[in-house]
């Protein structure tokens, strides 16, 4: 599994003009899912998130977690995370999750996560419209994967 994590003062997913979810200061994350994940990727993603390092201390040093400092996530489904983009002009999803695995691994990372933070989400399969402040910019990518 996947996570493009950005630090951010806010964050919100509106979907037709209506919006589903809104953050103050914490994290956003922009989860994929690939073929060959499970329970244990989705849950081992959620501890990386959770508990990365990308908050300042009182020197300034990225040495506080999400968890140290109290802050939101809002974690946004984002299939096209998983593309090959190594040839050609168009990306490949041939390493993505299946649609229902995927929807189902992203709410095994989400039911995981809400048990110690305060968590939003986008809509799994939804045109969605995400806005974000990000802070810094401070931008990670994380990745899981089986076995590891």
């Amino acid at each position: 599994m996947i996570a493009l994590i950005q630090r951010v003062t806010e964050a919100g997913v509106s979907v037709g003009g209506e919006s589903v979810a809104t953050i103050g200061p914490g994290i956003l994350a922009l989860v994929g899912v690939e073929r060959d994940d499970g329970e244990a990727e989705a849950e081992r993603l959620a501890e990386r998130v959770l508990g990365y390092r990308i908050f300042p201390d009182g020197q300034g040093r990225m040495n506080r977690s999400l968890l140290d400092t109290g802050g939101a996530l809002l974690a946004v489904p984002q299939f096209t995370l998983v593309a090959d983009t190594r040839k050609g002009t168009r990306p490949s999803f041939s390493s993505g999750a299946a649609p229902e695995k995927g929807r189902q691994l992203f709410e095994r990372f989400v039911d995981f996560a809400r048990q110690q933070v305060n968590l939003q989400t986008g809509r799994f399969g939804a045109d969605m419209r995400v806005s974000l402040v990000n802070d810094g910019p401070v931008t990670f990518w994380l990745q899981v994967r089986p076995g590891s």
